[in-house]
């Protein structure tokens, strides 16, 4: 089986030790399960587009909420889930060493929607939106509503 749905699985379990946690969540799980599978074909396609590696964006997408659902909050969600993330990953053993760092900083960034980082981080975060954008979930800051209208430019939508 290839790394992406082997990393979506162990994704899928990570969300479901949550389940039956009282704790109030920003998001539900149901959201997170649903935003990784989507973010990953969203982070695929414009990786084909800008010449991304296909398998890295689409897991780079997969995980970069990670802060988020161990935390369950969304504020400063991608700084805190930095380090957790990197543990996360190695204890899965499907990256080497500097794959992990390279998608742990893209999932760190993402939320920095007014910064330019590496093509991997571009693609997560625009990936990010776009994905909340077809959901109707809220677009409330402005550099979020500026990235997702070049990115529907991009795409032509």
């Amino acid at each position: 089986m290839n790394r992406v749905f082997q990393i979506q699985c162990t994704m899928l379990k990570k969300i479901a030790e949550f389940e039956g946690d009282t704790a109030q969540r920003d998001l539900p799980l149901d959201w997170e399960r649903i935003h990784l599978v989507s973010c990953a074909k969203i982070g695929q396609i414009l990786a084909i587009k800008r010449g991304v590696d296909l398998e890295m964006a689409a897991i780079a997408c997969s995980i970069h909420d990670y802060g988020r659902i161990i935390t369950g909050k969304q504020n400063n969600h991608a700084a805190a889930g930095y380090e957790p993330l990197k543990e996360f990953l190695a204890k899965c053993g499907f990256f080497t060493p500097h794959e992990i760092e390279i998608l742990a900083v893209a999932a760190k960034n993402h939320s920095s929607k007014k910064e330019v980082g590496s093509p991997l981080e571009e693609i997560v975060k625009d990936a990010d939106v776009l994905d909340c954008y077809q959901y109707n979930m809220p677009i409330e800051r402005e550099e979020q509503k500026k990235r997702l209208e070049n990115i529907l430019q991009e795409i032509k939508l």
